[in-house]
């Protein structure tokens, strides 16, 4: 994409939402979809519309790629798979994070493992974060695509408002600061988004569902929530390319990971 569009954490589930990426080339563009995880265990109303909206992203698109660590297949891979093959799919294997393998020779046999009685239409070995490899992708992807106009222009990278991005990049501070459990009991809601002159000032609201939590996300204090707002603000800048006065509060709602209607207010859907 040339740009963050999506957040990331080394965290499973980092992704609650269905994002869509912009990418334009010479040879086309591509409409690239991301979705939640697919969840085995389904223990709140949450994980149910984040399966729901996974499974949904898949209607309608002509090529789907399952994006796997090298050396690792995991049982939530396997149902990422499933998903796909009931789907009817073309499915591409995305092998990230290569780089990493030192010995390169397990590859070859990692690979054959992991698509025995599978179907695959490719396997693309890679390494996302020293982009080799991409280009071959990107090759294969365009060729499966249906000849057609552009849908969007050269320019533009996601469909999503700026607010939902900014209440992303909260979250993503909050996935890679707090402790095992807490950042699954957290979410965002961006209260204030306004422009005022070339700053925007935003205001944003940590959720959690019980008491006890809102002093472990604020810190002794004040100085882990202002750990959280310090490097949220640095990616949003870095995003809208102009200064970001953030202010950040935190509250509780208890139980709103199980509460629908609370979902669907803090921008949850299937």
């Amino acid at each position: 994409m040339g740009a963050k569009i999506s957040i990331v954490s080394p965290r499973p589930q980092t992704t609650r939402h269905r994002l869509l990426g912009i990418a334009t080339f010479p040879e086309g563009q591509l409409l690239l979809v991301d979705t939640p995880g697919i969840h085995g265990q389904q223990k709140r109303a949450m994980n149910r519309m984040m399966n729901r909206a996974a499974r949904g992203a898949i209607e309608g698109v002509d090529a789907a790629m399952l994006v796997i660590e090298a050396g690792r297949w995991t049982e939530d891979d396997a149902l990422a798979y499933k998903a796909l093959q009931d789907s009817g799919v073309p499915c591409v294997l995305v092998i990230n994070k290569v780089d990493k393998v030192p010995d390169k020779g397990k590859l070859l046999p990692f690979i054959a493992e992991v698509t025995a009685g599978r179907d695959f239409s490719a396997v693309y070995p890679l390494s996302a974060l020293k982009k080799k490899g991409l280009e071959g992708l990107v090759k294969t992807l365009v060729e499966r695509m249906p000849v057609a106009e552009a849908q969007y222009a050269d320019d533009e990278i996601t469909d999503r408002s700026e607010r939902f991005l900014a209440g992303e990049l909260v979250r993503e501070q909050l996935m890679l600061r707090l402790g095992e459990e807490l950042p699954y009991s957290t979410t965002v809601e961006i209260e204030k988004f306004e422009l005022d002159g070339e700053m925007l000032r935003i205001g944003a609201v940590v959720w959690v569902e019980r008491e006890g939590q809102k002093p472990i996300v604020i810190g002794k204090g004040g100085e882990r929530l202002k750990s959280i707002s310090t490097g949220a603000r640095i990616g949003m800048e870095k995003l809208f390319d102009r200064k970001v006065f953030l202010e950040t509060w935190c509250k509780v709602r208890e139980g709103w990971s199980d509460d629908e209607a609370a979902l669907r207010r803090f921008g949850y859907s299937d």
